[in-house]
């Protein structure tokens, strides 16, 4: 009886750590597409090719976007001190996978949620030959000044 007691305070000490095992703060949150809202424009996000989630590493809050333009301009009317540090996921525009947008290959010839046209690719294989292919720095760039030729403003 002694050994079922030693047995059964083992179990219970081993799954109170379990429990308490540490998280990737960067990791993907659950997305609840057609439901959750771009919390710039405020619309559903509902394009499963072009979805963006910024993560702020020091909370672990996430931010959600239908559109990769919404998330720059959001950034930049919100001036936020952990930007640089912020886990940013961008949906592949061919399989819809989560990838790492500061990592990501752009295309600039999209139909698009907000309508800036960029779409992000796992790898620059996946964009048509001739297109243009851009960056990080500057897709952000680009949505900018698409911003100040259209004079958009969010909803």
């Amino acid at each position: 009886m002694k050994h079922i007691n030693y047995l059964l305070f083992g179990l219970l000490f081993l799954f109170g750590f379990a429990g308490c095992e540490k998280k990737d703060i960067g990791a993907l949150h659950e997305v609840h597409w057609d439901r959750d809202m771009c919390v710039r424009c405020k619309m559903v996000v509902s394009e499963r090719h072009h979805g963006v989630q910024v993560i702020d590493m020091q909370s672990g809050k996430y931010y959600m976007f239908d559109d990769v333009g919404c998330m720059v301009l959001w950034f930049d009317e919100n001036r936020f001190a952990w930007e640089k540090e912020a886990k940013i996921w961008i949906t592949d525009m061919k399989t819809g996978k989560w990838i790492d947008a500061k990592t990501a290959f752009y295309d600039t010839i999209n139909i698009t949620p907000m309508a800036y046209g960029i779409a992000a690719h796992e790898t620059n294989q996946t964009i048509k030959a001739g297109e243009e292919i851009i960056d990080f720095e500057q897709m952000r760039e680009r949505v900018r000044e698409i911003e100040a030729k259209t004079n958009r403003k969010a909803y």
